[in-house]
């Protein structure tokens, strides 16, 4: 797939400029383009009626569940990860000799665990209608897991329904890699996949700064990220703003690039394929924590951030700290200009950091 002829990146759109990642048609058609491609002779039903049933979850046209209500974590992160997943199950589908790979049923396996990787943030009606869904972050992942296998058993699926439910653990921090339980290296190469995608799609999306100013130190907070407390019940800080999440940014980066290296095992690397040769995801990741690191080095001027992210389910849970951020950004915008504008000229010197600035997919790999 090439790269759209717009000259900008829209921000709802995903790395390639190619599909609306808020539009869940959009993004079905997509994904089912790369499977049909594979596999020819194969029937969609499953993948539609997945993409379908996980829409209306989020959406809250299910009797059972309410509307999303997490911003960051909304059906927009659910497309993209879905879409990036599809990509890099091509990728290695076509990296491997014939008869090897993973075939029809595991590829549509991988479509069903990153369509409901998150799915645990969403709140059951009735007896959760007093929470918010970021309240379930550090057991969000188990969540998804038992409405995952519930899914899978009321479909038909019911034979991968228990490995699902470990598999889809690559995602999260609950269990760690070594000790999910997994029947053959097939679903540890699936494992890998989707958990790389949900790490490349969020942090490739255009807002992706925006998003953790604006929504996801707000789902910290409120699912105990943000302040934590000992054994003792001391509390330690962990993002004491918005702006401290913004500015702790590259970091995580390094952490999360180390975790695709090694625990993941370099999976992120396959999308190459489907992309012939190019990692569109890591460079749009790169652009991201390089502007992270420039807005750092101005004195975190967090008016510099302006894009303005598409409006999802539960994007209006924002910090109090966004109506602040409104004023600073036209503040900035009075003094230099509209990031929006796209020019290049805004920022003179940040064109000179691109091309000075040494590759860190390759410093990062480097300190194993």
């Amino acid at each position: 797939m090439q790269n759209n002829d717009a000259k900008f990146r829209r921000n709802n759109f995903d790395v390639a400029n190619a599909v609306n990642v808020t539009d869940p048609a959009s993004v079905g058609d997509a994904v089912e383009s790369i499977f049909l491609n594979l596999f020819p002779s194969a029937r969609v039903s499953t993948l539609r009626n997945a993409m379908n049933h996980i829409t209306q979850l989020y959406r809250g046209e299910h009797r059972g569940y309410a509307a999303c209500d997490t911003g960051y974590h909304d059906l927009q992160h659910i497309m993209d990860v879905t879409l990036a997943c599809a990509r890099l199950m091509d990728g290695y589908e076509r990296s491997q000799k014939s008869g090897e790979g993973l075939g029809e049923e595991l590829f549509i396996f991988g479509i069903l665990l990153a369509l409901f990787h998150d799915s645990g943030y969403l709140r059951k009606r009735g007896s959760e209608d007093d929470r918010q869904g970021a309240e379930f972050t550090p057991i969000h992942v188990s969540r998804s897991a038992e409405l995952l296998k519930k899914y899978m058993q009321g479909v038909g699926l019911g034979n991968l329904a228990e490995t699902a439910a470990q598999v889809v653990h690559y995602t999260g921090y609950e269990v760690p890699v070594d000790r999910i339980l997994v029947p053959s290296p097939a679903y540890r190469a699936i494992g890998n996949l989707v958990a790389s995608a949900d790490i490349l799609a969020q942090m490739a999306d255009r807002c992706y700064l925006e998003k953790c100013y604006g929504r996801l130190y707000t789902e910290f907070v409120l699912g105990g990220i943000a302040i934590k407390r000992d054994a003792q019940g001391n509390e330690q800080v962990i993002f004491a703003s918005p702006q401290d999440l913004v500015i702790k940014t590259p970091g995580f980066y390094r952490i999360a690039k180390k975790r695709m290296d090694e625990t993941l095992h370099g999976a992120y690397r396959y999308v190459e394929k489907h992309f012939n040769g190019q990692n569109l995801y890591l460079e749009a990741v790169e652009k991201n924590i390089l502007f992270a690191e420039y807005v750092i080095a101005h004195n975190a001027d967090i008016g510099m951030l302006q894009r303005i992210p598409p409006q999802t389910p539960g994007s209006d849970q924002a910090s109090p700290e966004t109506d602040d951020k409104k004023q600073q950004v036209e503040d900035r915008r009075k003094r230099t200009g509209d990031r929006r504008q796209n020019t290049a000229e805004r920022y003179p010197d940040l064109d000179d950091r691109r091309q000075n600035t040494s590759d860190r997919r390759r410093d990062t790999s480097s300190k194993k």
